[in-house]
């Protein structure tokens, strides 16, 4: 048994098909927008406007005494789903852990925003950065020196944008 039911013949649509009314629409319409007035933006000069939580380059942050805000935790290491991320740690003579080690791989990462959720201590943070390249593969691994002087270098960026998205957290 078939559930297929067959249309009637309708004069009316086989027309309308073969005079090709929905082609000419589509010209038409791309017609319109490609005579009409372009909206181009010229790149370096003038940016669009970005997402509050749009996720750039990646920063280590510190305390305002200067010291790291990394516990090693690697609950960042855990949760990367791409493994672009290597931490190690060892113990201070005061009982308190931090990494010797906190690597990330941009070749490899997503850019997914999971380490950032995952940090207790809001250590690792995505900044607004999206300028950034490499012209080998070396280029785009940071170890933890280099994230760190991106971090001292857009503190007071980083802390108005966390202090903005606080409220959604």
């Amino acid at each position: 048994m078939s559930s297929f039911v067959a249309e009637p013949f309708s004069l009316r649509n086989f027309l309308k098909s073969f005079m090709l009314g929905e082609l000419f629409k589509a010209m038409a319409l791309t017609g319109r927008y490609a005579l009409g007035n372009k909206v181009t933006i010229q790149y370096p000069e003038e940016k669009t406007p970005r997402s509050p939580r749009f996720r750039g380059l990646h920063a280590l942050r510190r305390y305002e005494n200067g010291e790291e805000r990394c516990i090693a935790c690697k609950l960042c290491e855990a949760v990367c789903p791409a493994l672009a991320i290597i931490i190690e740690s060892h113990q201070r003579d005061d009982g308190t852990r931090r990494t010797t080690r906190y690597d990330i791989d941009l070749v490899k990462c997503i850019y997914c925003g999971f380490c950032e959720e995952a940090c207790p201590t809001d250590s690792i943070v995505m900044t607004h950065i999206l300028e950034f390249h490499g012209e080998t593969r070396g280029d785009l691994y940071y170890t933890k020196e280099m994230l760190l002087a991106i971090g001292d270098k857009y503190e007071p960026e980083i802390a108005a944008a966390r202090a903005a998205d606080a409220q959604y957290r």
